[in-house]
This record gives structure tokens, sequence and C-alpha cells, in this order.
């Protein structure tokens, strides 16, 4: 390369403006020169941007490396400043700092938000040195700048994930043996447990025992078969609790697809769980006896229906209620009839097993569901339900019930089959009350 068209590369920076005196041979200027285009070699192919300016900031010399960064041409750079890849959004205060440090002759270094051509952002990291000449004067800037976008993206990640981590949501990393690395705090505040505790354990130190094998094993082939898994789980605390959590679970994989970690992350939902258990207290239980309400018995009653269809499985409809009520609430006030009235479904519920159901059916009257029971068997229960409740005194009084009882024939309707159940009754009370009628099996 010729010195002019060395010179043309370098700008007024280049090596023509700094060419020896005649003095020297011209063995010495070819050394010189070979000199000079190895340095400019060094710096054009150099993987770091650098950029020359004079002590104006105006751009002299650009290398290959930072055109590739800025997407600029270097005739569109020369005898422009930098001004031109300023994103606007670096603040003020840091070209202040920046040129007052490199005005009192010192090296300035910090990271700079700029914009290419194309308009994207990107973060670089600088050194800007200044270059003086033989009487010490500074004449030129060098500009040494390191592309760190990807690096400023993965440090916004990590905070990003740290701030998530320290949330409310309670969050456990294990390695892909399932030893715990890490937890934070929503984690210690959930179980009870300190992180010492539980790093380098696995989760099984959390199994309450309420779940069987198919469970977890349902649950990990979903992990690594689809790398997530989320769902209600129970748990046990460091204080032998059992609680019932909502909790997701990914697998993390690393570049050639291989399990690195795995992150859980739960919270409690107990309080969720008694809420709901509460509204459905409240839509299907009777506020005051505790018993079904009408509705939940209706839909009882029209799955034992369903299911009876289905099958040669048969089921009975038990309707009762107390003798003579009206004289027990007009004799003793209302408050009496009702504690009589909770303290009769206390009764019968006692006697009910866990597949029956006893439902108010409203007012005295109440509604028992006999699952897989003949009206045979259906009478049986009710003579002995009838002489229980004749022999106990509810709240200091003696009273009595009255029962009917219908078997479930196949093709009939619910409907029809408590018109059946409440013409039993009827006859029972007909006959003397403190009785049980049943319904004719047969049409």
């Amino acid at each position: 390369m010729k010195n002019s068209e060395l010179a043309t590369a370098h700008g007024s920076a280049g090596i023509a403006a700094a060419m020896p005196g005649p003095h020297w041979s011209s063995s010495d200027l070819d050394t010189l020169r070979a000199k000079f285009y190895q340095l400019h070699i060094a710096v054009e192919q150099s993987p770091a941007a650098t950029a020359i300016t004079d002590t104006e900031g105006r751009i002299e010399y650009v290398n290959k490396r930072f055109l590739e960064v800025t997407g600029y041409s270097r005739e569109e750079l020369i005898g422009k400043t930098p001004a031109m890849i300023q994103s606007g959004l670096t603040p003020e205060i840091v070209y202040r700092a920046l040129w007052q440090t490199l005005r009192s002759g010192q090296v300035w270094r910090g990271e700079l938000q700029n914009r290419k051509k194309s308009g994207e952002l990107y973060w670089e990291a600088e050194t800007i040195t200044p270059v003086r000449n033989d009487a010490g004067e500074v004449v030129h800037f060098v500009a040494v700048k390191e592309d760190i976008t990807e690096r400023k993206r993965q440090e916004e990640e990590l905070r990003l994930l740290a701030s998530v981590f320290q949330t409310g949501q309670a969050t456990l990393i294990t390695d892909p043996e399932m030893r715990i690395e890490r937890v934070n705090q929503a984690f210690t505040d959930i179980t009870g447990y300190l992180p010492e505790e539980v790093i380098g354990h696995t989760p099984r130190l959390f199994q309450s025992g309420r779940h069987d094998k198919a469970f977890y094993s349902q649950l990990w082939q979903d992990v690594l078969e689809a790398g997530h898994w989320q769902g209600e789980i129970w748990n046990r605390n460091k204080y032998g609790e059992i609680y019932p959590l909502w909790q997701s679970i990914t697998a993390v994989h690393d570049e050639a697809g291989n399990i690195r970690h795995f992150i859980a992350v739960f919270h409690n939902i107990a309080e969720r769980k008694r809420l709901e258990q509460e509204l459905e207290q409240q839509a299907t239980r009777d506020h005051l006896t505790g018993a079904y309400n009408r509705r939940a018995f209706d839909a009882a009653m029209r799955k034992a229906v369903r299911q009876a269809e289905r099958s040669d499985n048969t089921f009975s409809l038990l309707l009762f209620d107390i003798d003579l009520f009206k004289s027990v609430n007009d004799q003793h006030g209302h408050d009496t009839g009702d504690v009589i009235l909770k303290r009769l479904a206390l009764l019968v519920g006692k006697a009910l097993r866990s597949t029956d159901l006893l439902a108010r059916w409203g007012g005295e009257e109440f509604a028992i569901l006999l699952q897989d029971t003949s009206a045979q068997g259906a009478s049986i229960f009710a003579e002995r339900l009838r002489q229980q409740v004749a022999e106990t005194r509810l709240h200091g009084l003696a009273v009595t019930i009255s029962l009917g009882i219908a078997e479930y024939r196949r093709g009939e309707s619910p409907e029809e089959m408590l018109t059946r159940a409440d013409s039993a009754l009827y006859r029972a009370k007909r006959a003397g009350r403190n009785r049980v009628g049943i319904a004719d099996t047969h049409p």
C-alpha cells in the first residue's frame, strides 16, 4: 500500500501526517512503512470496533468492525462526530463526564447505549484514550468499543429472574437428580424450612402421603415429555401440617437438550379451598340443620337414576317428617323447634353410610337416599330409625317420625318416585303416625 493510500485510509491521523524527515534512509523508510502497514492491518481487522477522532471528536478513521456494528459506511462516518450514532437514551451527565475526563488528559471507560443506522439500539463498553504528540499535546482520541448488547440482555434477564425469585410465589430449583439447589424466602414462609434444611435433599421431603405412586408417575411423565406440569398437590410442611398447593414444575434444558434443572413454583391454596368449601356448603347445604338442601338432593336423585339405568343396581328413597311438629312449635316456640330439627338431622346422619344422603326437604320434612338398597332393606333401616327416634328425647322432648319408602322402578323419573314415597308417607300418617309406609314396588 502506498503512503497516499494509507493516508486516505487513516485520514489526518494516517501515516502521511507522521512521516519522518528527509534525513531518514530509504531502508529505514521502507521498514517504517512496513510497520505502519502491519499496524493498519492489525487495527483494521481487530475484532474490537475502533475509531480515531480529532480533539473535537470528528471521526478521522474507523475500522471494519466499527462499520459492521453500526451499519454505516466509512464515507458516511468520516468527518462526522459520534453524535450520529447516539441513541438519545444515554444520560447527558455521562457525556459531560466523558469529555471532562478526556480534556484532562485521562482515559475514559464506560458504557453507552447507541443506535445503528437501521435504528436498532445496542450497548457498547468503550475505552477512549487521548493520544499525545512529542510535545505532550493531545492531538487525537482513540476509542475501542466492545458490543455488550447480549451481555446487557443477560444481565437484565438475571435481574428479572432475581426479582421474580423473590416474589410471593414460593420457588425451588433442583439439579437433574432432583436435589434442591436453591429456594426463596416465600418457600420458607410456606413450608417452614430454612434453605440449609432442604438444600441437597429432594422434594420427597415434603410428600404428604395423600397421593399414590400413579399420581407422581403421571406428574413426572408430563414434565419429562412436555417439559411442564401444573396442578393441585398436597404437601407436608416442617411442622407436619398437610396443606394444598397449586404448583407448576418446569424442566430447564441446555443447548444440547439435556435437563439441567427443574424449577418448581407454588403457592398455598388452603384459603381458596376453604372458601370453595364454604361456597359449596352455602349452595348445597341447609343453613339450619347442615343436611343437604333440596337442590342438592334433586341432583343426587337424578344421578342415582342414571346410574341405576346403566346397571342392575337399585336404590330407595325415604321421606319422613316429625309427627305433630306444629304443636311442638306452638307449645315450645320456634327456637325449640329449630333445635329439635338440628338434633334430629344429627341423629339420622349418624345412622347413615357414607354413600347415603340426607336432605332437609322443607319445614320438618326430610329425605334420605339409600344407595344399593331395596325396599326390603330400606324398610328394615326405616323401622330401626323410627324406633331410635321414638326412644330418644330431643331437647328434652319426646317426638316421633313417620316414614314413606319407595324403591326405584326402572324407567320412572325422580318426580314419579318422589310421588310414590310421599304417598307412602301419607298412608303411614293416616294409619296413626309413628309408622313406616312402603310404596308398591311394581306398577
